[in-house]
């Protein structure tokens, strides 16, 4: 049983920055890649970015690429989304996804553990 924390979101000017952190209790987060995924109101929660378990391999949504960056620090048990140039289109609940094999990393149901999410408001 893994259980994922999500923090660092907020409200932001477009052009800003924010980064948002998730924490994974137990002892086997680096044997998971880990997602981030969004979901705006009244829309289906997306793909924004994926990392490897030991963060060689990272992949991004076309709408982020460039922009966003995730990371994670398997000694702290947590995945980072840097996020810059913020858009008032990345409005959105941030979600933290852990997956066990990593072979669908697109697909929601393809993760094993979610976060409870962080509110992300971009303001224009």
């Amino acid at each position: 049983q893994v259980q994922l924390v999500e923090s660092g979101g907020g409200l932001v000017q477009a052009g800003g920055s924010l980064r948002l952190s998730c924490t994974a209790s137990g002892r086997t987060f680096s044997s998971y890649t880990m997602g981030w995924f969004r979901q705006a109101p009244g829309k289906e929660r997306v793909f924004v970015a994926h990392i490897s378990r030991g963060a060689s391999n990272t992949h991004y949504s076309e709408s982020v690429k460039g922009r966003f960056t995730i990371s994670r620090d398997n000694t702290k048990n947590t995945v980072y989304l840097q996020m810059n140039s913020l858009k008032p289109e990345d409005t959105a609940v941030y979600y933290c996804a852990a997956d066990r094999n990593g072979l669908t990393m697109t697909i929601t149901r393809a993760y094993d553990y979610w976060g409870q999410g962080t509110q992300v408001t971009v303001s224009s």
